[in-house]
């Protein structure tokens, strides 16, 4: 079965298209500066040179049109027609308390994710448009639904719940959501797997690190907690989100610099965080660099970044008791050996070590970093959220 996947954001798209049978990534691509000029199409089919499309797409419709076409090209493309693609399998950000697992998308499910949207205001709109797309232009191919919020829908209230009148979430439901949930799942249920265990027999906490990074303890296989909340702001100090601070921060800043709440709220997205801290840069690389040069604020940043981290997985060490696996994933945790070793530095009361010569140079790629096996199980697993939505596309339409 050939599966579909989209992700839709508000001017990009990405897509694989994934053969089920062996799972094989047969294409895949990045649709850039949709509704801008200069738009174009990265496409690339396995065992074939890269193809750039340029053409002028004015919304999601058009460019999921040539999306289409370049999957389904004489030359470029990686199947004959369109009647090999068996189901398209959607990234939804915010599926709120409506959805604990991925669904068959239906009229219901579409107003569920439509009243969702308040919740999440940048990104359910061009998912939402990105199904209506996929359904104009696929009308009898089935869609599924996978939602980041989903995975963390095991959470217990006593984690979930903000203390504030409780009316709050009685009327708003404003709790922790927690984000990159499609993530925490698929590099928890394979450091499982590489390991050769019972996932259900593991309490494993993944750091899923890149320009928004956010931490979850996953015992038996569900999230009990993580570092996100209502909004993907909170957590850790990210590239530019402030991550958790204290809430009277706001008023006094906006009464000390005569802003307004929309002023402040993009600082605390978009100035924030390690661009906030160094001044310099949002990425890593960057940082690690002007920090070889003797920065301080550069150190700082990466520092505060490091010891959050850290406080993370010491706060799920003591929910869960002990810590069987420690997993890195995204963009910092799967290429920075220096921010892994700089992370797990200091804990090894938890049983936590990383062996500098497993560790040292590792980009990309499945690894066991620790050498101790009485002790945590250190690893680097490349996330595949594509291959979660695949997956989990090709369950409920198998069992339709």
């Amino acid at each position: 079965m050939n599966i579909l996947v989209i992700n839709c954001g508000s001017s990009s798209l990405k897509y694989q298209l994934v053969d089920m049978n062996g799972e094989e990534v047969l294409a895949k691509g990045l649709v850039e500066r949709i509704g801008i000029e200069g738009s174009r199409i990265k496409h690339d089919t396995t065992g074939k040179d890269r193809v750039v499309i340029e053409e002028p797409m004015k919304d999601h419709k058009r460019a999921l049109e040539l999306v289409l076409n370049a999957v389904v090209h004489a030359e470029y493309g990686a199947v004959k027609s369109l009647d090999e693609i068996n189901a398209v399998g959607h990234r939804i950000v915010h599926g709120g308390e409506d959805f604990a697992e991925s669904v068959i998308i239906n009229d219901k499910v579409m107003e569920a994710i439509e009243k969702n949207s308040e919740l999440a205001p940048l990104h359910n709109p061009p998912n939402i448009i990105g199904i209506n797309a996929c359904k104009e232009l696929m009308p009898a191919t089935p869609m599924v639904a996978v939602f980041d919020t989903a995975f963390h829908q095991t959470i217990p209230a006593d984690n979930y719940i903000y203390a504030i009148p409780y009316e709050y979430y009685e009327k708003y439901k404003i709790r922790r959501y927690g984000f990159h949930g499609t993530s925490h799942k698929y590099v928890s249920q394979r450091a499982a797997e590489i390991l050769g265990k019972d996932i259900k027999d593991l309490n494993i906490v993944t750091c899923h690190l890149g320009n928004g990074s956010s931490v979850t303890a996953v015992e038996g296989g569900r999230s009990i907690d993580t570092s996100m909340g209502f909004t993907p702001l909170a957590g850790l100090a990210m590239g530019t989100r402030s991550g958790d601070i204290d809430p009277a921060i706001i008023p006094f800043i906006m009464d000390k610099e005569n802003l307004t709440f929309d002023e402040v709220n993009n600082m605390l997205n978009k100035k924030s965080g390690v661009l906030g801290i160094s001044g310099i840069s949002s990425d890593f690389r960057d940082l690690e660099i002007a920090e070889q040069e003797g920065n301080v604020r550069a150190k700082l940043a990466l520092d505060i970044f490091a010891n959050k981290v850290k406080k993370y997985i010491a706060a799920y060490a003591a929910q869960m008791c002990r810590i069987d696996v420690l997993v890195f994933t995204a963009g910092i945790g799967e290429n920075s050996d220096s921010m892994r070793e700089r992370i797990c530095e200091g804990l090894e009361c938890l049983g936590i070590r990383v062996a500098k010569e497993l560790n040292d140079g590792v980009r990309g790629i499945e690894k066991v970093l620790s050498k101790d096996l009485t002790a945590t199980a250190v690893m680097v697993i490349p996330t595949n959220e594509e291959l979660m939505i695949a997956r989990d596309t090709l369950e409920l339409v198998s069992n339709r």
